[in-house]
């Protein structure tokens, strides 16, 4: 019998088109004589639509979207069926590809916790302490994690004493800092400051996109990145370095322009590959996180090691580092893709031993 997939996909959050692209691509990998393979579009202004189990891999991105005037539904009408779907009988499980707010950031995980469905990736808490960088940070520095320095803030902090929010960057980090959305990814609502003026359009510039902002000091470094693959004794892949021809990885490098280099393996130290890996499965294990992570560094020319953060749904199409980081290590992306749908099953059936009655 094969197992039923259910993609999520789209999703209220600026980083819809990237989780559309992640879509396609792990719809054109996986193995249809295994897997019954049913769409979920979530559009951008929140209603899911469950599309008809697909027959083979669509090839374009305009084939996950809906036509005009197609009817959406709510929420709890699709999650209601989902859970109809589930039975003994069968094997089920649900694939978030979302990526930011709405979708990465605990909600949905917690909708698929209440609702018992086994799904691929990460929990709630490693979810949304892994989208909130402020809180991701905290633990980090409980974790005894060596990071750059950093400051935050809230829109109301913002608000009611602009001034004194830019002399706390000034006196605290310096420049050049960069500031960015507390909750987003992929580079969106981030700016690189060498002074006031520049500060002053980077803070309305992230406000935009969330309620509380983050403050980090920029550092003359390496970006090295590594991969984890695993739930209670994750697994980490090659290390692979991003070289930005812009003066940082931003949304149009990532995305639009393919202006930056990806170098995998990256050539580091075997001291310092292995600082990297501890530092890398701390972070994971601090954050409690499962099936997959992108953890991020900067590696000075000293060769100090900094954790910038972990990315609990990292960029997913085959061309994307966290793909591209396994495959060199010896993992394509169909086998990817299968090993991420057995640990979500895996985590599911661990949790099942929990008992609800005393």
């Amino acid at each position: 019998m094969k197992t039923k997939i259910f993609l999520l996909y789209g999703g209220k959050s600026a980083e819809h088109q990237v989780s559309m692209r992640t879509a396609l691509s792990v719809i054109q990998a996986l193995d249809f004589s295994k897997y019954e393979v049913n769409p979920i579009y979530i559009t951008e202004e929140g209603h899911w639509i469950k599309r008809e189990a697909l027959s083979s891999p669509c090839q374009h991105v305009e084939e996950l979207k809906l036509a005009p005037n197609t009817p959406t539904v709510q929420r709890m009408a699709v999650t209601t069926e989902l859970f109809d779907h589930h039975n003994e009988n069968e094997q089920t499980i649900i694939f978030p590809l979302l990526h930011g707010p709405n979708g990465e950031d605990g909600t949905v995980q917690g909708l698929l916790e209440v609702l018992d469905l086994p799904y691929v990736g990460n929990g709630v808490l490693a979810s949304a302490a892994g989208m909130d960088k402020v809180i991701m940070k905290n633990l980090f520095a409980e974790a005894g994690l060596k990071q750059v320095k950093y400051v935050h803030f809230t829109r109301y902090q913002w608000e009611i004493a602009e001034v004194a929010a830019y002399e706390k960057v000034e006196t605290a980090i310096g420049y050049p800092c960069f500031v960015k959305p507390a909750n987003l990814g992929s580079s969106v609502g981030i700016s690189k400051c060498k002074n006031r003026d520049e500060l002053i359009t980077a803070f309305q510039e992230a406000f935009q996109f969330d309620r509380k902002v983050i403050v980090e000091q920029g550092v003359v470094a390496r970006e090295i990145e590594i991969g984890l693959l695993g739930n209670e004794d994750p697994q980490c892949s090659i290390i692979g370095e991003i070289v930005p021809k812009k003066e940082f990885y931003d949304y149009k490098a990532k995305y639009e322009d393919g202006d930056t280099a990806l170098i995998i393996p990256a050539e580091v130290s075997e001291e310092t590959y292995e600082e990297i890996k501890q530092a890398a499965i701390t972070a994971f294990k601090a954050l409690d996180c499962s099936g997959l992570v992108r953890a991020d560094f900067f590696v000075t020319n000293d060769g100090e090691v900094f954790i910038n953060e972990v990315n609990t749904m990292p960029g997913f199409t085959p061309v994307s580092m966290f793909p591209l980081l396994w495959k060199h290590t010896g993992l394509d992306y169909s086998q990817l893709i299968d090993q991420l749908i057995q640990l979500g099953l895996e985590r599911y059936n661990d949790k099942k031993k929990i008992r609800y009655t005393f």
